[in-house]
């Protein structure tokens, strides 16, 4: 099989689809790789690293999504969608509930997408997306304590405080890995932390298994609302698996915190879990609404690109092996955690969440391969 490794275009995606160790193993396997140039610096790879690999360093866009399955990292940009092809492979990160346009153009265009996030074993795990969310959830709190600080609009609050001096409160909306992770890192800082969540047994072993100022909420109107209020700190870490994201923060909520606080939410890529987040980018991290400091950055890990890139690819890796070898009709028979992660194939939509989300009609996936 072909394969492509476009430059990503997103704003300060420093992240690469490919490291020179993975295109050896596909070279190895008999498959043919294009990088595009340069594609790889910004995490460390140069192109001659992928050159002694076997790879084709390209010097166009193009050139690389003229391939049979491009692999990315975050999803196509609008001035990306005229170099797909018909009857293409695309697997990269797509969080397609939060953007018809995007769908609209996979659809129209006939793209075989399969998403990261979207990828699930049997136990519901997340195998694509856990690497990411463990980095964003590490690095949303540090992310905050900054941002707290007066010269960046904050309220002046040192987060694990001092003696004397009463630490600040992280309010963490969802515990599962973003949330873990960030709990583990607000604690390990001093702060008050609160995690609420639905689910009182994930609460429960939250509460075994990290040690601080934790408490846990089950997830409510009301506590929600009296939580966001005291928080100096708060992160949307909510996710439904292809879906989009539920709004469980109002504006009103946010009004309530006190000027100079911080809301950050790595639910934006899905719609976010805060009515009054929108994306922004790490060019132009925030913006100030009801006097609160919002970060909207979509994709957070990139600001630390050569280990968000290696723990990616070593998620990712068996799985474009897979694909190179059976083609993808194979592939997903062979693999049902890989058969949930398509969203779009030959032109129908197949994954539910991502139907539901824009009131499209769902067609089986079994009912296209068939078809």
């Amino acid at each position: 099989m072909y394969i492509g490794v476009p430059t990503e275009i997103l704003d300060q995606e420093s992240r690469v689809g490919l490291t020179p160790a993975g295109v050896d193993s596909l070279v190895h396997a008999g498959h043919r790789v294009a990088v595009q140039q340069g594609a790889g610096l910004a995490s460390g790879f140069t192109d001659d690293e992928y050159a002694q690999m076997g790879a084709e360093v390209v010097t166009e866009a193009a050139m690389a999504w003229a391939t049979d399955l491009v692999v990315k990292v975050k999803e196509p940009q609008p001035s990306e969608y005229d170099l797909m092809r018909p009857g293409q492979t695309l697997f990269t990160y797509l969080h397609l509930a939060a953007s018809e346009p995007l769908t609209e153009a996979l659809l129209s265009r006939q793209i075989n997408a399969i998403g990261y996030e979207t990828v699930q074993r049997d136990d519901g795990s997340l195998p694509l997306l856990t690497p990411m969310s463990e980095i964003a959830g590490k690095m949303v709190v540090q992310i905050g304590a900054h941002l707290l600080e007066k010269q960046q609009g904050g309220r002046g609050i040192l987060l694990g405080g001092v003696a004397g001096v009463r630490p600040g409160s992280v309010v963490i909306i969802g515990g599962g890995t973003v949330g873990t992770n960030a709990a583990a890192v607000a604690l390990g800082m001093g702060a008050m932390v609160t995690v609420i969540d639905l689910n009182t047994d994930r609460l429960r072993y939250l509460e075994q298994v990290l040690h601080g100022r934790l408490v846990t909420l089950a997830s409510n109107r009301r506590n929600i609302l009296e939580a966001v209020r005291r928080a100096e700190v708060l992160i949307g870490a909510v996710l439904i698996p292809g879906a989009r994201a539920p709004l469980l923060v109002s504006g009103e909520m946010i009004a309530s915190m006190a000027p100079g606080s911080v809301a950050l939410d790595i639910a934006v890529d899905q719609g976010g879990c805060i009515e009054t987040i929108r994306p922004t980018s790490h060019s132009q991290p925030t913006y100030v609404q009801h006097g609160v400091v919002h970060y909207g950055v979509p994709n957070v890990p990139a600001a630390v690109p050569r280990t968000s890139t290696l723990a990616l690819i070593s998620a990712t890796l068996p799985y474009i092996l897979s694909l190179a070898k059976l083609g993808l009709a194979g592939a997903v028979r062979s693999d049902r955690s890989l058969a949930r992660g398509v969203n779009t194939l030959n032109g129908r939509l197949v994954h539910r969440a991502v139907a539901e989300a824009f009131g499209r009609p769902q067609v089986p996936l079994d009912s296209v391969l068939l078809g």
